[in-house]
């Protein structure tokens, strides 16, 4: 390609990480070829003191770096999957999804090794809606408070007992090494992470094919299929932060298994539902797995929520 490729990021240190990986990966790939970060501060950046849903939910992170892309100020964006909305804007793709890291939350605490053993009416902080409702299905006695702020923030809160524990995604504890006395992964049934989490995405405008060949190399298809299906789950729930929505995909005898939960606020009605299909028919789980929970009651579920937000 003539001139270095930009990659569109967040500046947390987070978002930092992941565009630098995804730079090194293809100066590996393509030894010479030039890579720029163009840091952007987006809206979700911006709104610390409040939570998501009440603005617009998690394409508050991606808004300014897509419309940094339609405006030719840099190539490539990389995102954490879990933070794309179903729906993309005219003209760009997410053409490339690199191999998937730990899909996992991650529940942390000073005092107490487990959800269980948090004493009644304990403080527990997350941002996450779909979180607080399983939080709540678990142990209805807890206090889950909101928790805004980067990581190294929300270990910082923790740190200085604003909460008992807080939950946040396990990928990112581990890609910027951070730790507390007491980490416990949750991954199960009873705790499905966000749609897409521990995945990035590359999105770019439709159409550049030299960029498309040079990028193509970091796809990884099994991710991409079971990333495909949870976002068809979610499209067809036309979900997004607003609402506690979870699912994941995951590779069981050769075929894509789909587990996916609708719950409301308080954690008292939840419904799941789990299908598997072959790969080729990702979409096509996606929306199974969303029509069944539709119907056994996950509509009414979803326009109470909008009806309260």
């Amino acid at each position: 390609m003539q001139g270095p490729i930009r990659i569109a990021t967040r500046g947390s240190k987070l978002a930092l990480w992941q565009a630098e990986h995804i730079a090194g990966k293809l100066r590996e790939q393509h030894p010479g070829l030039g890579v720029e970060l163009t840091v952007v501060r987006t809206s979700g950046d911006k709104i610390q003191d409040a939570p998501l849903a009440k603005f617009g939910g998690k394409g508050l992170f991606v808004k300014e770096i897509e419309e940094t892309l339609l405006r030719g100020e840099a190539e490539l964006a990389v995102h954490s999957m879990k933070d794309i909305p179903s729906e993309l804007p005219d003209g760009l793709t997410l053409g490339v999804v690199p191999e998937r890291d730990d899909p996992a939350d991650c529940f942390l605490s000073h005092s107490y090794p487990d959800i269980a053993s948090l004493p009644h009416n304990s403080s527990v902080g997350t941002s996450s809606l779909r979180r607080q409702a399983q939080l709540l299905a678990l142990r209805p006695d807890l206090s889950v408070r909101m928790l805004r702020g980067n990581l190294d923030t929300r270990l910082r809160k923790l740190e200085e007992g604003q909460y008992e524990a807080i939950v946040v995604a396990a990928v990112g504890l581990k890609r910027l090494g951070l730790e507390a006395r007491h980490k416990k992964r949750l991954l199960s049934a009873e705790f499905l992470p966000a749609v897409g989490q521990g995945s990035l995405g590359l999105e770019y405008v439709q159409g550049s094919s030299e960029l498309e060949t040079v990028i193509s190399c970091l796809d990884h298809p099994p991710t991409r299929a079971a990333v495909t299906a949870e976002r068809s789950f979610l499209q067809r729930l036309e979900g997004g932060c607003q609402v506690p929505i979870g699912g994941h995909a995951s590779w069981q005898d050769g075929e894509l298994c789909l587990q996916g939960v609708v719950a409301d606020l308080q954690g008292r009605e939840i419904i799941h539902k789990e299908a598997r299909h072959p790969a080729e028919e990702a979409i096509r789980l996606g929306w199974e797995v969303a029509e069944d929970i539709l119907q056994r009651g996950g509509d009414r579920i979803l326009r109470e929520v909008y009806s309260a937000s």
